[in-house]
């Protein structure tokens, strides 16, 4: 029953958060939402990050489902979504997968983000040379040349961002190597007792 400048924006979010997040809902920002209090005492919440509760709760292993409710007009007022809130959706969104997915492993979201701005980087400049081997010049002109350049060297900083994350990750979990040792020594000792 909302207009089109509203359906269509939260169709799209929806879809994207769904595919994003691997949680199917038709509407993650329904303002109808029941909770167990074990699933919200389980969720730290700050800032906008209420739309995301049930992907919150997924990811931590409740159980999520929707049930159709009515829906009527809107009688009174205006809506209060505007491009702000869509734009703080969006970096909720990116909180939520980092902190979500990329937790434990985050110089894979890192890693791949450099990795995805290396390859269009090195597409820039391979071009570039090509046209400098065929007489088009000069390239180091051009803007796509300096563009090429900035993009290889995000592509090192987000790289090296991510295995420094890593690091931080692995510091403050880091394995009991000790623990290791003496399983891999009882084991020995055992087989050659076996022996």
């Amino acid at each position: 029953n909302d207009p089109l400048s509203k359906t269509i924006p939260s169709k799209l979010f929806n879809k994207v958060t769904g595919y994003l997040s691997g949680l199917k809902l038709n509407d993650f920002n329904c303002g109808f939402k029941a909770y167990k209090k074990e699933v919200l005492d389980h969720i730290q919440i700050y800032g906008d990050l209420h739309r995301y509760i049930p992907v919150l709760a997924h990811d931590l292993g409740y159980k999520v489902t929707e049930i159709p409710i009515k829906h009527h007009p809107r009688k009174h007022g205006v809506t209060k979504y505007g491009m702000e809130r869509y734009v703080r959706g969006f970096l909720d969104l990116l909180t939520i997968l980092t902190t979500t997915r990329f937790l434990q492993r985050p110089g894979h979201f890192f890693g791949g983000l450099g990795i995805l701005s290396g390859i269009f980087g090195f597409a820039c400049l391979s071009y570039l040379v090509v046209l400098w081997f065929m007489g088009i010049r000069p390239i180091g002109t051009r803007p796509l040349f300096f563009f090429g350049i900035l993009a290889l060297i995000l592509c090192f900083q987000l790289i090296s961002l991510g295995l420094l994350a890593e690091i931080s990750v692995r510091s403050k979990n880091p394995r009991p190597v000790s623990n290791c040792i003496q399983r891999i020594a009882g084991k020995s000792s055992s087989d050659h007792e076996l022996k």
